[in-house]
């Protein structure tokens, strides 16, 4: 930016007192408790980004015809603070806000500049350390970006709030690390080819919501897409990415095109794998050959990667005519250690040799 933009402390009237606090992180779950701070700053035509502010969190006051409610120009990231023996830190965040610049493009929404976007989710870990769990806990940032122009017409918005809040959480799934069981969705897809797929927006989310009842429904963790176009090659779940670990070396990724979401926990799983001898091959990868391959023994381990859930292995894939396992249907050496690689570099018991850990206090 050539004007910084600032952001402006306001002291919090009623913070949560410490008993109080203890007692909402005990078991927190995930994304059910939330800080007390947040942090706001406006966008618009005319003077760019401006008010920035660190206050106390609050609900937003927006008119009926705020343009996110009909339109649904809305991005947002996820991504996680940790509490380490020298301090506490964040994993990669110049990554998402990147990512979060990229999805504003494609939304026709205006970049957050990186600078503004680290003060932000800086500013509010250092106001709500106290919330920052320590052992296995996080506390999890939501950066988002919503157009709150008040308007019924189809254009871009001339006004916008980006905004940072925070939860301090448990595992994604419930008991933990454990392997899950996907859902393979015959009836609806994530993505298509010029969509939205790349970006980290609402609308993607909405979708795959229907998806993802479905495959509860039949008793799954979570739901895996197939393509748009022919309904044969796999691209992610609902929430992640995937990875399949060949009995050969290879560690298999569907590849980024443009449909699937850019994951920062998979490009460092990723370089986490190369370091451990695997040789990566981002191509198509269809769910008959992964049928295939798992009862032929040629597919040893398969895995979902994200920043809610970290690495999980996958264990029971179910889908409209039956279902079948992989490996013993739990966590495989390779998915085991590559989780405990990426875990001890973010947590700070493993060597950060790629500059991924940003300390802030």
């Amino acid at each position: 930016m050539t004007d910084k933009t600032a952001i402006k402390s306001i002291p919090h009237a009623s913070p949560t007192s410490a008993d109080a606090r203890a007692a909402r992180m005990e078991n927190p779950g995930f994304g059910k408790v939330f800080s007390d701070h947040m942090v706001t700053v406006t966008w618009t035509a005319d003077k760019g980004w401006h008010d920035g502010e660190l206050k106390a969190r609050a609900p937003f006051s927006i008119d009926p015809a705020a343009a996110v409610l009909h339109y649904a120009q809305e991005i947002f990231e996820g991504m996680k603070a940790y509490r380490t023996e020298k301090g506490i830190v964040l994993f990669r965040p110049e990554e998402n806000a990147r990512r979060l610049a990229m999805s504003a493009e494609r939304l026709a929404m205006p970049a957050v500049p990186e600078d503004l976007f680290l003060d932000a989710v800086e500013a509010l870990v250092r106001a709500d350390a106290d919330w920052v769990p320590g052992g296995d806990g996080s506390l999890y940032l939501r950066p988002f970006m919503f157009a709150n122009e008040a308007f019924l017409g189809v254009r871009p918005a001339t006004q916008y709030i980006f905004s940072v809040i925070a939860s301090p959480v448990g595992s994604y799934f419930k008991g933990g690390y454990k392997a899950v069981s996907v859902w393979v969705s015959d009836d609806y897809t994530r993505s298509a080819p010029g969509g939205t797929g790349a970006a980290k927006c609402g609308g993607n989310y909405a979708a795959s919501l229907v998806a993802q009842a479905e495959a509860s429904r039949h008793g799954c963790d979570q739901v895996v897409f197939l393509d748009a176009a022919e309904h044969r090659w796999v691209e992610e779940l609902g929430g992640m990415n995937v990875c399949f670990v060949m009995d050969d070396g290879s560690l298999i990724t569907p590849p980024l095109g443009g449909t699937i979401l850019p994951g920062i926990t998979r490009d460092s799983i990723l370089t986490l794998a190369r370091e451990n001898g695997l040789r990566i091959e981002e191509k198509p990868y269809s769910f008959d050959e992964w049928r295939k391959d798992a009862e032929s023994g040629k597919l040893r381990e398969a895995f979902a990667c994200g920043t809610a859930a970290v690495v999980a292995g996958i264990g029971t894939i179910r889908f409209n005519g039956g279902s079948f396992s992989i490996g013993n249907s739990g966590d495989g050496p390779v998915t085991a250690r590559l989780r405990s690689e990426l875990v001890g570099i973010q947590r700070g018991t493993a060597a950060d040799k790629h500059g991924w850990v940003r300390p802030v206090l």
